[in-house]
């Protein structure tokens, strides 16, 4: 690993938390267009991990966080992430990364974090319901991006595809590098956020951005009656069929477009204009992402029953992971002082 690494320039680092059940919009926007890239051999060096340290900050149903991580591993597996190409591991078999977070924390200044979205937004909402400003925050959250700047800067990564709500961690981890370095000498090369805004954001049953949070995401490998059923579910307007409908201001064909050809999405267009009935235009978007779905949902399913397999894939992962931050940490010991007196 190591002596690949030394003819390639950049680093590519993509984290997954582990919570929740994979869904179209994480397909869309992140899952396919990653894999995609794995398939390909690029002169980059690219680690993918499965960040359940990170989903122990908003979730602490253990039962809920496991089972995730399976549901996540069986996900980019069945859909052909390539693993000969790519590290793929689970961030907590690496422990050099909470190592590093230590040593980070220890340079990283309290006013940074201080500014970190997630913790003002947390402020924001005791402010307006009364409470002392950080009533239920935890260490957890606040220091939540000196724990990605450690995921990102243990691999020295270089690239960080992220979405333009991340872009503020990518930010600090370059502060808290920079000052690592200064402290201790030139160990971390300086991150640098990817946002590629051609990806598309894919909207849930209700109109807004898919998402857990909101509770209107169409879960990516669910039975084909259950899937056909969500996307029935999809919010429309009342216009009947034969009155022309937008497609600009349709989910129904937002979600088609993510997934059709060229062609296929100015037939669909077509089809709006001329009125297509609601019920009809369902029923092709179902069969069109069953079709895309249905080889992967097979793979899915036969990898949730062999959880051995996921098991050992994430652990030759970790192993291949740890050939380069155990002795990487190595380095980061005696920087800070921490190595044999003898």
């Amino acid at each position: 690993m190591q002596d690949k690494e030394k003819n390639k320039q950049e680093t590519v680092l993509t984290g997954i938390t582990t919570t929740g059940t994979p869904h179209l919009g994480n397909y869309v926007g992140a899952i396919r267009p990653a894999i995609a890239a794995s398939q390909q051999e690029h002169d980059v060096n690219a680690y993918y991990f499965l960040a359940d340290y990170h989903a122990l900050i908003k979730c602490q149903d253990s039962a809920k966080v496991h089972e995730s991580t399976r549901e996540i591993a069986a996900t980019w597996l069945a859909l052909g992430l390539n693993t000969d190409n790519v590290v793929f591991y689970r961030q907590s078999d690496v422990p050099e990364i909470p190592q590093l977070t230590w040593f980070l924390n220890c340079v990283a200044a309290k006013g940074l974090m201080n500014r970190a979205h997630a913790y003002k937004d947390s402020v924001q909402k005791n402010q307006e319901a009364g409470e002392d400003n950080d009533f239920g925050i935890t260490m957890g959250l606040f220091s939540y991006p000196v724990l990605m700047a450690a995921d990102i800067l243990m691999f020295n990564g270089t690239k960080v595809p992220v979405g333009r709500d991340q872009i503020q961690h990518i930010e600090m981890a370059r502060d808290i590098a920079q000052r690592f370095n200064h402290i201790y000498g030139q160990h971390f090369a300086l991150p640098e956020a990817v946002v590629d805004d051609h990806v598309a954001v894919l909207q849930g049953l209700d109109g807004r951005k898919m998402s857990k949070s909101y509770g209107n995401t169409i879960p990516l490998f669910q039975p084909v009656k259950k899937l056909k059923k969500h996307i029935n579910k999809i919010k429309t307007n009342l216009l009947e069929p034969g009155e022309p409908k937008n497609p600009d201001d349709s989910t129904v064909f937002q979600v088609w477009r993510a997934f059709a050809t060229k062609e296929q999405t100015a037939y669909m267009r077509k089809e709006f204009e001329n009125g297509i009935a609601w019920g009809e235009a369902k029923k092709q978007l179902f069969e069109l992402i069953n079709e895309e779905l249905r080889e992967p949902r097979e793979r899915y399913n036969e990898l949730m029953e062999n959880p051995e397999h996921i098991e050992k894939v994430l652990r030759e992962g970790a192993e291949k992971a740890r050939s380069y931050s155990a002795p990487f940490m190595e380095k980061l010991n005696k920087a800070v002082g921490l190595y044999s007196l003898a």
